[in-house]
């Protein structure tokens, strides 16, 4: 079972590219994840802008960026910037990175392996979790309009054979294909401003199967 990063403007055509041993390796920094992160919805960023977001050096991000570049997370914005200040954005498509224990994970499931792929989702859903605080924190702050328009946070319990919780994910990705892909790369649109959609099915943990 993979999970998938896309940007959060994504691009046509949606593409994802599973994340091999080495650019795991190198992307299990969480100052590179959040670059990462940042790029996603400000669609393109400079070395100092990512700096003064983050709390960082310029140094410390031209860096992190480099090594991003190099494992094909980020890419020059093309005929942007100048030799002085480099524009980035990510680079188009999404990625997946294998959970620890599914068969086919890049590289098998080493020590090693196992400690990034952990580090890495868990500091991605720390950023979701934080948007979500943040929006709930600031909601007061936005035009009333945003939020009767549709702005939802919604949990849904169920219990599920593994064949219907197939389904579901099945009927989501048909939705994210025919739905979301028509609004993709809209960060020039008056009137956009960068949106989050969330969708999680997975069993609990701490729950138990049924006998068949």
């Amino acid at each position: 079972m993979p999970t998938n990063h896309e940007p959060e403007q994504a691009p046509e055509p949606r593409t994802q590219r599973a994340v091999g041993p080495e650019a795991l390796k190198a992307l299990s920094h969480p100052l590179r994840i959040q670059i990462l992160d940042l790029l996603g919805h400000h669609s393109a960023l400079t070395a100092s802008g990512l700096a003064e977001l983050l709390g960082e050096s310029s140094g410390a991000t031209s860096y992190h960026l480099r090594q991003l570049e190099r494992h094909g997370f980020v890419q020059e914005v093309p005929g942007r910037g100048t030799a002085r200040e480099r524009w980035w954005e990510r680079t188009p498509g999404g990625f997946t990175i294998d959970l620890p224990d599914d068969a086919s994970a890049s590289g098998g499931d080493s020590q090693a392996n196992v400690i990034a792929t952990l580090a890495i989702n868990r500091e991605f859903e720390a950023m979701r979790q934080r948007k979500i605080m943040d929006f709930l924190d600031g909601a007061r702050t936005l035009d009333r309009t945003w939020l009767e328009s549709g702005a939802t946070l919604a949990t849904i319990n169920m219990w599920l054979t593994k064949e219907q919780l197939a389904e579901v994910q099945a009927e989501w990705q048909r939705f994210s294909d025919t739905v979301l892909d028509r609004f993709a790369g809209q960060q020039d649109t008056p009137g956009a401003r960068p949106v989050q959609v969330h969708f999680n099915a997975f069993p609990l943990i701490n729950g138990k199967e049924n006998p068949s």
